[in-house]
């Protein structure tokens, strides 16, 4: 109905509201996710999304109400992360590589006194991994340690530790390799010993837990730092996004504030004089009573991500205990198809007190096998494949001139095996999407480029 004076009463514009909505999830069951018969041949992507129309509805609801940037689904979606992994905060970002710029640069912030990571100072890292993890530290000046991993499984060789350290070193910042956690006893009992921050780039692996001192928590939350990446590939998606989580109430304030242009005021979007003291304080030279919502303590972003990525992964989470279930299944579909060729592969395992939420089947070829001629016969029978990202990092243009200079960062070791990875392993999917029948063609495909090895 409509009013007197023409204006759309509250009634019509809630059922016009709903109208749309129904007929969105309509078009969504009608023509997203219809089911097709494998055909062997058929592209088989490394990952995709899983979704329903209820991420489709809750996507079109955001922007119904175009709010845009971050509002009640973001508030939403930090809530029920933090309720999923059990941690104090959480802070919503536009994407994984965000979520480490974040995390890292929120360890320079002037408020962490002495721990304060300063340009110069050392972050124990790994070269075998995705170059945003590293990227904040050479861009704000600190210095990347690298050290080796181990096979099978890439993760760091905690056997390194000591020897990496130095009284430059402030932190220790790396990722689980594709689901599996990392040695996290050994690495949090180094970084307690020697005072250091513990960042967990943990965008490949939400879901894995890691059992440490008889208590079993989810990767991300062991350490000082969790990170996490929505990107589509990932374990969830919002297209875009990520998020930056901790238990530190400090650090969560600075991790705010690093979002958030790098304001002082903690005032959501669209909320004004949350503290009662937005007028009546003086910060730094600047005259008394300056706005607060203007005010400046760090050198941050803009980061956050927008309400309608947020209502996506309000959906996706609902679903996400399922996600990590199938992939577990997928895992070892995979694993048990290609025991008969372990003479010939390196097959990944689960590393101790871990229970992985599997990102990607990691592969390394045995001597005599040509990891190129491999790949290119699954690819060119559908199987989409991928490197383990950069390979050895400090192989790439990217460091051409630090390289050149003998500058910039620091070995430890000869990282032999991260140098063995670039050389020879690859990853498959595991992805929820995929069917037994999907996972066997893979097995299949990848023992018959064998056949002449």
């Amino acid at each position: 109905m409509t009013a007197m004076n023409g204006e759309t009463t509250m009634n019509e514009k809630e059922q016009l509201h709903d109208e749309i909505l129904e007929k969105v999830k309509e078009y969504c069951d009608k023509y997203h996710n219809v089911p097709t018969e494998f055909k062997e041949g058929q592209r088989i992507p490394y990952a995709s999304r899983v979704y329903d129309s209820e991420e489709m509805v809750n996507l079109v609801d955001s922007a119904l109400e175009f709010w845009l940037t971050a509002g009640r689904y973001t508030k939403q979606f930090e809530s029920d992360f933090c309720k999923y992994l059990g941690v104090k905060f959480c802070s919503l970002v536009n994407s994984g590589s965000s979520a480490n710029l974040v995390a890292f640069m929120t360890l320079t912030s002037p408020l962490l006194k002495e721990r304060a990571v300063k340009p110069g100072d050392e972050v124990i890292t790994v070269a075998a991994g995705f170059p945003t993890t590293v990227t904040p530290m050479i861009q704000f000046g600190a210095v990347p340690v690298f050290v080796d991993v181990k096979l099978p499984n890439a993760d760091i060789d905690v056997s390194m530790l000591e020897e990496a350290y130095s009284d430059k070193t402030k932190a220790v910042m790396v990722a689980h390799t594709l689901g599996n956690p990392f040695d996290l006893k050994a690495v949090k009992t180094f970084c307690d010993k020697h005072n250091l921050w513990l960042v967990e780039d943990n965008c490949d692996s939400l879901g894995s837990t890691y059992t440490i001192d008889g208590e079993t928590k989810f990767t991300g939350t062991i350490g000082d730092i969790g990170t996490s990446s929505f990107y589509p590939p990932h374990h969830m998606t919002m297209g875009e996004g990520g998020a930056v989580y901790t238990n530190n109430p400090l650090l969560h304030k600075i991790i705010r504030s690093m979002r958030d242009w790098g304001r002082d005021c903690m005032c959501e979007p669209g909320q004004d004089n949350l503290c009662g003291h937005r007028f009546d304080k003086q910060y730094g030279e600047l005259p008394l009573g300056y706005d607060h919502k203007y005010v400046y303590s760090h050198f941050g972003y803009n980061l956050k991500a927008t309400d309608m990525q947020a209502a996506v992964g309000c959906a996706q989470l609902k679903k996400f205990p399922s996600f990590v279930e199938k992939r577990k299944h997928n895992f070892k579909v995979l694993h048990d198809s290609l025991e008969c060729v372990s003479d010939k592969l390196m097959l990944p395992e689960a590393n101790e007190n871990s229970d992985p939420s599997w990102f990607g089947f990691f592969i390394t070829c045995k001597d005599g096998v040509d990891r190129n001629k491999l790949v290119q016969y699954v690819e060119s029978k559908g199987v989409q494949t991928r490197m383990l990202f950069a390979g050895n990092l400090i192989k790439h243009p990217c460091f051409d001139e630090m390289r050149a200079s003998g500058k910039g960062y620091r070995v430890v070791g000869t990282l032999e095996n991260t140098d063995r990875i670039m050389n020879d392993s690859f990853w498959v999917g595991v992805y929820p999407g995929m069917t037994d029948e999907k996972l066997r063609y893979m097995a299949k495909t990848i023992i018959e480029a064998l056949k002449d090895e």
